[in-house]
């Protein structure tokens, strides 16, 4: 294999990648192998027919686009890495060359990592950042505690109010013909939660146990479903049974039950210290991210856009993962929601570019500051993970390719370099608004 590197406008590069005859012979006759048996042909039984009449019948390249992809798989990451470029985005690929005989050539157009010119990242100023607790706040905790205490009670008295959870069925109709993803049974749906299109939760306010309602709503203009965007649609609902909250006396049978006081004071004076850790730790993550937002501003850098186009697809993806683990398929979310997949990304896009210019940023220190990563500090983190998954650090390190543990040892060093950048910062006080600094005036004029 050989690996030929053209270097294009905005940090983009051009790998152009051949791979040898043979290999081109073996990757067809491995397709063709995987195919045969699909194959039928009077004459010969299935499964039997050979290979040079299969091509005969269906044109010499029938197995050229299975022995593509294979070849593209299993050269691609070797060539990236005999390249020497520092791809940060999933690759354009072009087969320029595959035919019998000849060697295979493809091109893959990537994104370059871009040069990162840091402004000052000693001395940032950052917010000083007020940690102390409230009395509201702690009793805005204990409300919290008391929602996820309470027990959900089926109505019978009443009709469907916001907050209650109805169990519905549901069809849709657009112009009196049902269409595809519009039909439900047995779905819990929470009124106000605003996860249905429209006003259709609104409509079901009021209504009871065993009516069935036509709900009528409009498709956003920009929806997912070309077909369905900007048209009413009425749906019919079945109304299965209607579910409350019912919350917990505050008192100190409550704080009993749920933690190891035996008082409600002791227990809400436990929530204030983990209010005051939590918030310790919110203000820190705060003061970060201005210290390298502010590094970011001074600093240049030219982002590819297949590196933005990249961090957004994984960004999605995430959020998909996360809908699957609530029991909700993306296919659905964008059908409720009338978001389309452009329209997430572009969404999820200004936070993309944060992320990619804060660990640009953050690896540039790590490199001009020489932080280096130790065998130990790696060992540390396997032995953190291994724990978190249920495994021996041991095991888990053999699961690991060198891929991962570059990753890892990447991760570390910008922690460290996060550190560093915090190490230094400089605290001011919030600037006061007009109204403060007046309010002020005043207490010290009464004075």
């Amino acid at each position: 294999m050989s690996v030929q590197v053209e270097n294009l406008e905005k940090n983009m590069a051009k790998l152009t990648i051949e791979v040898a005859a043979e290999k081109v012979e073996d990757a067809i006759q491995a397709a063709y192998m995987k195919e045969k048996g699909k194959i039928s042909v009077p004459g010969f039984r299935k499964g039997k027919v050979p290979r040079k009449m299969i091509e005969k019948m269906y044109g010499a390249g029938v197995f050229y686009e299975d022995a593509a992809n294979t070849l593209i798989q299993e050269n691609y990451a070797q060539a990236v890495e005999e390249s020497g470029v520092d791809v940060v985005s999933r690759p354009t690929i072009e087969v320029v060359q595959i035919e019998a005989g000849k060697p295979f050539i493809f091109t893959a157009e990537v994104a370059v990592r871009p040069e990162v010119k840091l402004g000052k990242y000693k001395g940032v100023q950052v917010t000083k950042i007020d940690t102390t607790v409230s009395d509201e706040e702690v009793a805005a905790e204990l409300e919290k505690e008391r929602q996820k205490n309470s027990r959900t009670v089926t109505v019978t008295d009443r009709p469907i109010a916001e907050g209650d959870t109805a169990v519905i069925d549901f069809e849709g109709f657009v112009d009196g013909v049902a269409f595809e993803g519009g039909k439900g049974e047995n779905h819990p749906l929470e009124i106000g939660s605003n996860s249905f299109i429209d006003t259709f939760e609104d409509q079901l306010v009021g209504k009871n146990a065993g009516d069935e309602v036509d709900v009528n709503v409009t498709f956003p203009e920009k929806y997912q479903a070309a077909d369905l965007a900007g048209k009413p649609a009425l749906f019919k609902v079945k109304i299965h049974e209607v579910k409350a909250k019912e919350l917990p006396e505050l008192n100190d049978e409550f704080a009993q039950d749920v933690s190891e006081f035996n008082t409600l004071e002791e227990y809400k004076e436990d929530l204030k210290k983990h209010l005051e850790v939590q918030k310790e730790d919110e203000a820190k993550r705060t003061k970060e991210d201005e210290a390298i937002q502010k590094i970011i501003d001074k600093s240049t850098m030219e982002i590819p856009e297949a590196m933005i186009k990249t961090q957004c697809e994984n960004m999605v993806n995430e959020f998909a993962q996360r809908l699957a683990q609530s029991g909700l398929s993306m296919e659905q979310y964008m059908q409720f929601s009338g978001l389309t997949l452009d329209k997430l990304e572009e969404q999820v896009r200004p936070e993309a570019e944060t992320r990619i210019k804060s660990s640009l940023v953050l690896e540039q220190i790590a490199k001009d500051e020489n932080i280096e990563v130790s065998e130990e500090e790696i060992d540390a983190e396997i032995e953190k993970m291994a724990k978190a998954y249920g495994m021996e650090a041991d095991k888990l390190k053999e699961y690991m390719g060198d891929a991962e543990k570059e990753s890892m040892k990447r991760d570390i060093s910008v922690t460290k370099a996060v550190d560093l950048v915090m190490e230094n910062v400089k605290e001011r006080a919030k600037a006061k608004t007009k109204k403060e600094k007046e309010a002020e005036a005043e207490e010290n004029a009464e004075e």
